[in-house]
């Protein structure tokens, strides 16, 4: 059975509390992980947008007609959204503006959000600079001392978003599968950096992609078996 938006919106949402739940510990949403250390998903979203920024060929001096890598950039625009979310249930709890039935409510609402669960842009006449333009203005937020950062990137999270190829379809299928891989990372050693990212000679986000593609109905189970015998193959 298809999830209508409110649907995938909450889900993902309850995915993202029960990950940082069981990554950080009960209590993250004071600002420190289980370890002490502090959190800041401002910081998270910011330095994935370089990243996002990084995918493309905005050098001057290098590369300059190199095509954009819209495979990578869309896994970045769905670690955005980790951040962007983990930011939203930080900043409800901590206001007592409620729970993430609240956080969905208010984004059902947006207009850029409305946009975002039609069809996504054509990839082949993307702006590139305006897409670059949209992720610098989220780092300006999100690096800048605002009152409520989650409600002014919201509107630029999801036309960025769209531009980049995605809707709110194709990001919550992109998210199960990047919230299984970070399940995945955590119980195979991530903290502890003993984890290897990549798999001969390939990223475990394409990895996780290439599974993805091959199976659009794999739940969440099945990939993370899936993800375990590929992983196992290099040890």
């Amino acid at each position: 059975m298809s999830l209508n938006s409110q649907q995938m919106l909450k889900s993902m949402f309850e995915m993202q509390q029960k990950l940082n739940d069981d990554t950080n510990g009960k209590g993250w949403e004071d600002g420190y992980n289980k370890h002490g250390k502090i959190i800041s998903w401002k910081r998270c979203i910011y330095m994935e947008c370089c990243e996002l920024i990084d995918s493309f060929s905005w050098k001057h001096w290098k590369d300059i007609k190199a095509k954009p890598n819209w495979q990578n950039i869309q896994i970045e625009i769905v670690d955005i959204w980790h951040f962007i979310m983990s930011l939203a249930l930080e900043y409800y709890y901590n206001n007592k503006m409620g729970d993430i039935d609240e956080i969905v409510s208010y984004i059902m609402d947006n207009k850029s959000f409305k946009m975002f669960c039609k069809e996504p842009a054509n990839i082949d006449s993307a702006d590139q600079m305006e897409i670059i333009n949209q992720a610098e203005r989220i780092i300006h937020i999100t690096s800048g001392v605002y009152k409520n950062p989650f409600e002014m990137t919201i509107s630029e999270f999801f036309t960025i978003a769209h531009d980049c190829g995605l809707n709110l379809e194709s990001l919550y299928k992109v998210y199960i599968g990047k919230n299984v891989l970070n399940n995945f990372r955590q119980n195979n050693g991530y903290k502890e950096g003993t984890y290897k990212k990549i798999w001969e000679n390939i990223e475990d986000n394409t990895v996780m992609n290439k599974i993805l593609n091959n199976n659009s109905t794999i739940s969440p189970k099945e990939l993370y078996q899936a993800l375990d015998v590929e992983y196992k193959k290099i040890q």
